[in-house]
């Protein structure tokens, strides 16, 4: 993959990164009780190299054998319940754990404009949830389309890049921001992946996600911060303009990961639980936009977009056809290796304890699912990238659903490519045309 010069289109995560070394006080000291009813005879401590060098020193091999191997909530420890037993009983536990917040009825949503480019019909949406800034989004479906199609939620990556949501992944104009034209060509070969899909016959809608683009923290917002990177100050969100005040942005996003996930944990919630409640309520305004299909809706995305896509696909049966991409690995890999590449958005505390990190997402078994992965790529170990293709195969195989799983490896670095967005876009003509 060529390398971007640009600061911002290169972040890959780092910037964002924090560990799920911040979770482990509630893994040790909390784990015992929590899960004391589901245990199960056939889960055991999970066998471990002996390793004594880790990203969290020496403790790491004894943090990753705290578990059981197989999780207390994973099929694979429950292979003699019935599917539908074990699933309802599954994702009940994760969405206790996620702990997603009530977002109260539908909102209105509003038409802001609506036009045509490049063979697509656009509308830019807006609506306003209980908190933050609204929401904005486009939508979009192929030109002088009259019949009902399937739907597809486009749900946009991580990248270090808070400053920027619903554009990494689209295309309204010729005149594109440079920064976003620099992202695409980075990550996705050029393409805004949202309109190509759009164009073979689907309704896509991408939304701004929380702290992201229109629902990012503004300077203004934050204060009582009286010291560190981001002690108050006379910074205002009018003021950024330039790249260099974009980027400066970004670090500053990337630090506030930390204050706002502790702050969301004191409220009784989770990242992982506040991003799926808004791309469920995203899903459901796709699911009533005119021109959809209600019952053929899928969901994608690279990176922090695969993330959303393994909650999202696991835990909302109304995605009939899953594709993350660019994020997949097991919990032992984010814990040993790579939880410094990560953002806050990944970890629910405790819920490693039922699940491995794949079976998150299946969760959605027997539902179509494709994982798509790159050899290279830095964000993940690539035994442990493996490990979860394993996992995932064996968790289809169970429910007798082999046929609805699959799982590619492509060279390169952290990316969504030409071939790669080819491969998915067929999978979804597979599942839901």
């Amino acid at each position: 993959m060529k390398k971007d010069n640009n600061p911002t289109s290169r972040r890959d995560f780092v910037k964002s990164s924090i560990g799920l070394v911040a979770a482990a006080p509630f893994v040790g000291s909390l784990a015992p009780f929590e899960i004391s009813d589901y245990k199960s005879s056939k889960t055991s401590a999970m066998h471990l190299p002996d390793n004594s060098q880790s990203i969290i020193g020496q403790y790491g091999a004894w943090a990753a054998g705290l578990r059981g191997d197989p999780p207390a909530l994973s099929l694979r420890a429950n292979r003699n319940k019935k599917l539908a037993t074990w699933r309802k009983e599954a994702t009940a536990k994760a969405l206790e754990l996620v702990a997603k917040p009530a977002l109260g009825p539908l909102p209105k949503v509003t038409v802001e404009r609506k036009y045509t480019y490049d063979g697509v019909e656009i509308e830019e949406l807006s609506w306003q949830l209980p908190y933050g800034r609204p929401t904005q989004a486009i939508l979009l479906k192929p030109e002088g389309s009259n019949k009902k199609l399937p739907a597809i939620l486009g749900l946009h990556d991580h990248g270090g890049n808070k400053y920027f949501g619903k554009d990494k992944i689209t295309r309204t104009s010729d005149a594109q921001h440079p920064l976003m034209e620099a992202h695409q060509a980075h990550y996705y070969e050029g393409r805004a992946w949202a309109n190509e899909v759009a164009k073979r016959g689907y309704v896509v809608l991408v939304p701004d996600t929380f702290t992201f683009g229109s629902r990012r923290v503004h300077y203004e917002d934050v204060s009582g911060i009286p010291w560190g990177t981001l002690k108050d100050s006379d910074r205002q969100d009018v003021d950024i303009r330039t790249p260099e005040e974009i980027a400066a942005y970004n670090d500053w996003a990337a630090d506030h990961e930390h204050v706002m996930s502790k702050s969301l944990f004191c409220a009784g919630t989770t990242w992982p639980g506040v991003t799926l409640a808004e791309d469920q309520m995203a899903l459901t305004i796709l699911s009533q936009r005119p021109g959809v299909d209600s019952q053929r809706l899928g969901c994608m995305g690279l990176s922090g977009g695969g993330l959303r896509t393994v909650y999202l696909g696991g835990l909302d049966a109304r995605i009939k056809c899953a594709v993350p991409v660019g994020f997949m690995s097991t919990w032992n890999d984010f814990l040993l290796h790579k939880a410094y590449t990560h953002t806050w958005m990944i970890y629910t505390p405790l819920l490693p304890n039922f699940f491995e990190f794949p079976e998150i997402l299946g969760l959605r078994v027997p539902l179509p699912t494709l994982v798509l992965n790159n050899n290279q790529d830095q964000l993940y170990t690539l035994s442990e990238m493996k490990k979860s293709d394993e996992i995932l195969r064996e968790v289809y195989q169970i429910a007798g659903a082999d046929d609805a799983y699959q799982a590619k490896f492509y060279d390169g670095e952290h990316k969504f490519d030409a071939a790669m967005q080819a491969d998915a876009f067929a999978w979804f003509d597979r599942w839901l045309m």
